[in-house]
């Protein structure tokens, strides 16, 4: 059991969230974990409690004060999010493109992770947004957002010179759709005395906006919901809070499934040689008077969705990812939100 705050975001716009590779004419689906924690602590600084959240986060020996999810897709009442690795793709899809799908609804995650069969006949997969959708839905509604690719030219104000134009990728999102997102807290402690300066920071966050192209308007949104409660119950109401039995269940397997970007930490037993993961490398730029635009140092870390072997739950690090002689640390967090779940082998 732990203590959690459920968001989900409708953005007022494009917003640009920049991939691992860089490119400009390309454009991130997920809202990673460390971009959330980045975008936070920036609000915490206009709030004055940036040492004190670095210090209970980032800078802090154990687990962190609050871990974040990454942020996946929704649409009316369909939440998705990144399947575990070792259940999706189903073995028995067939005609059905699954690996397509990048995202599945939470209900038939829960399903997947109970060991019900797969019904293919019944889902459609979206292409545009890699969210598997059922058939009708599909036809009727359609995907939660779309790639485009917008242009853009800067102009001296002195001088009236025009730059080069240059293409950006962003997401534009349909209507009733957005982000959605978990931050879970160490202790009943930690939530009393975080909750609220986080849902002060979100609401900031809303007007100034997350990701790139914020001075375009770009990244801002309306909080739609933002509820608490405990996780797994709270993401994944199916599942709900597991009974002793199941937590002995879930420590005998050993298996926990990653719902945010992870650092392994020196205290993690994690069983390499067993699970079902991906690395991805992430970079970015710094965003601080103390040198605005530099690149951070690039890390690598396994990606949303991965199903971990270890004895416990993995906790993470938050790595400085500052250039060498820069005057203060730039954190990039890797704090784990992971899932107990059976471990059946990948398929």
């Amino acid at each position: 059991m732990a203590f959690a705050l459920l968001l989900r975001v409708e953005p007022d716009g494009p917003w640009r969230l920049g991939p691992s590779s860089g490119q400009r004419d390309q454009v991130d689906l997920v809202l990673r974990s460390d971009t959330v924690f980045a975008a936070v602590s920036a609000a915490m600084a206009a709030l004055g409690r940036l040492e004190e959240w670095l210090a209970a986060t980032a800078a802090r020996d154990g687990s962190s004060a609050v871990r974040f999810t990454s942020g996946f897709p929704w649409r009316d009442d369909i939440l998705w999010i990144a399947p575990p690795r070792h259940l999706w793709p189903p073995p028995a899809a067939g005609k059905l493109r699954a690996k397509g799908a990048r995202f599945i609804p939470v209900p038939l995650a829960a399903a997947l992770v109970a060991g019900a069969p797969f019904e293919e006949d019944a889902w459609g997969v979206d292409g545009e947004s890699g969210c598997l959708l059922p058939r009708e839905y599909l036809a009727k509604r359609g995907g939660p957002f779309r790639i485009a690719v917008r242009a853009a030219a800067a102009v001296d104000r002195v001088t009236a010179a025009t730059a080069a134009p240059h293409l950006t990728a962003c997401l534009e999102f349909a209507e009733s759709a957005g982000f959605w997102l978990a931050a879970e807290f160490a202790s009943k402690a930690d939530r009393d005395l975080w909750l609220g300066p986080l849902e002060a920071a979100f609401r900031l966050l809303a007007d100034s906006g997350i990701g790139g192209e914020r001075s375009r308007g770009w990244g801002r949104f309306r909080i739609r919901e933002m509820r608490s409660g405990e996780l797994p119950g709270l993401v994944l109401p199916e599942i709900g809070t597991p009974s002793p039995d199941q937590e002995q269940e879930a420590a005998a397997t050993t298996a926990w499934w990653l719902l945010s970007l992870y650092s392994p930490s020196p205290g993690d037993s994690v069983h390499w040689r067993a699970g079902c993961y991906s690395l991805l490398t992430r970079g970015g730029r710094v965003e601080s008077p103390a040198g605005w635009g530099v690149s951070k140092k690039r890390l690598r870390m396994i990606e949303e969705g991965s199903v971990l072997v270890a004895p416990s739950s993995p906790l993470g690090k938050a790595t400085n990812v500052a250039p060498d002689g820069f005057p203060h640390p730039v954190y990039r967090a890797g704090f784990a939100v992971a899932i107990p779940v059976p471990w059946r082998g990948a398929s």
